[in-house]
């Protein structure tokens, strides 16, 4: 494999394990809860502006990654016990209210940053590029990569080997039963849903220091993202890293081999998945 070949590959797996971070909060709140929320691109537009403000003023790019994590799940807070806890088991009403969230955030942030473009500052210590399988490629993507490791070890241990992610997986099956043994099912919802926020804060910071942050940034991570989740299958951690990877590398070679079919080289192989995996690689019957 030659040194282009590489880095494109290089940058597939980064924006891959981007996608996996958002799309992982799309999957605990679209795939295990069931909530359709198209309200989570505006939640990592809004966590990534956040976090680029908390950054400046601390001067720490730390504090805004966590700045950028309380306002995302702050906004979660808000939208599940302010709106969305009125249209529970109602996907249409939940489509269309989640839609009208995300336009009325965009234009909040649109008013308070406008129309130009701004990115995340990288600490000193990500910056610049290092020698990486013959070839020299950025510390910073790196660094995303193995950010996206993390989050899903970290995922796949608070779910398969927590007793909050046993409570969640089976609040999600009969929360009737759960809520009969004494066990708040609405505030075990009400913290997924917002760590979903968070992960979708935490991927608009750090994609906010190489895809930059501007108007419409949102809409387009929400798209990958629903890709990545239809791909996977809905609800499975598995299934939105392999969908992630497979996202991140077309886009990857879409753009450089086919740009004036870029969108096709990602949907494309979306629509066969469909056509012979309704749920998914991984989805299972609800």
């Amino acid at each position: 494999m030659n040194g282009i070949n590489l880095f494109q590959l290089l940058n597939g797996l980064t924006f891959a394990a981007l996608l996996f971070v958002v799309a992982s909060g799309f999957t605990l709140i679209f795939g295990l809860m069931r909530i359709v929320n198209l309200a989570h691109g505006a939640l990592y537009l809004a966590g990534g502006y956040a976090g680029y403000a908390v950054g400046n003023l601390s001067g720490s790019f730390a504090l805004g990654v966590l700045g950028a994590m309380v306002a995302a799940a702050v906004l979660g807070l808000c939208l599940d016990r302010g709106l969305l806890r009125f249209v529970r088991g109602h996907d249409l009403r939940q489509v269309l209210l989640t839609l009208g969230v995300a336009l009325v955030i965009d234009d909040l942030l649109l008013v308070v940053w406008g129309g130009d473009t701004f990115t995340v500052a990288v600490p000193p210590s990500l910056a610049g590029a290092v020698r990486f399988a013959g070839v020299f490629y950025p510390r910073y993507r790196l660094f995303v990569l193995a950010l996206g490791v993390v989050v899903f070890v970290g995922l796949w241990l608070l779910l398969n080997r927590t007793r909050l992610g046993a409570l969640i997986r089976a609040g999600v099956d009969d929360a009737e039963t759960i809520d009969a043994m004494g066990i708040n099912i609405r505030l075990i919802f009400l913290i997924t849903f917002m760590l979903g926020a968070a992960l979708a804060g935490l991927g608009g910071v750090i994609g906010g220091a190489f895809l930059t942050l501007y108007p419409g940034a949102d809409a387009e991570i929400l798209v990958f993202s629903l890709a990545v989740v239809i791909i996977g299958g809905r609800g499975s951690l598995a299934g939105a890293a392999i969908g992630a990877l497979m996202v991140g590398l077309l886009n990857a070679i879409g753009q450089v081999m086919f740009p004036e079919l870029a969108y096709f080289v990602i949907f494309g192989p979306v629509a066969a998945i469909l056509a012979f995996r309704p749920l998914g690689l991984f989805g299972k019957p609800a």
